[in-house]
């Protein structure tokens, strides 16, 4: 694999927005243990219509995460691991695939195999 240098792709600065974003960025994928499905599911459905609605992630303007082009979070966390990320296929794949699988995901985990979330 070639080490290509990294190119800066935002001024985020890592304020409460920032790690609140991380927190719950997080929370969709360990949520299916933790929270019921319905939950999940209503949380899921909220961040789907935030792409349908405004086209892009309310809170990347919260923390000064600079979206231009196929830029996203998750582009801009993995880039400062030192990865190297096709920008255009991630977003496609977090925009339309990845909170459905999610979905998909925590009702077959819960329903389908029987895993209860954690009780709070």
């Amino acid at each position: 694999m070639q080490n290509v240098p990294v190119q800066n792709t935002s001024d985020s600065s890592h304020n409460f927005s920032f790690w609140f974003h991380l927190f719950i960025s997080i929370l969709a994928w360990v949520g299916p243990f933790l929270f019921s499905w319905y939950l999940m599911i209503t949380s899921y459905l909220i961040v789907i219509l935030q792409f349908m609605v405004f086209d892009k992630c309310l809170l990347n303007a919260k923390h000064d995460l600079k979206t231009e082009g196929d830029a996203t979070f998750y582009s801009y966390l993995f880039e400062q691991m030192g990865m190297e990320i096709d920008r255009p296929r991630l977003k496609k794949f977090v925009r339309i695939y990845l909170y459905p699988i999610l979905g998909a995901f925590t009702v077959l985990w819960q329903l389908y195999f029987g895993f209860e979330a954690i009780p709070f």
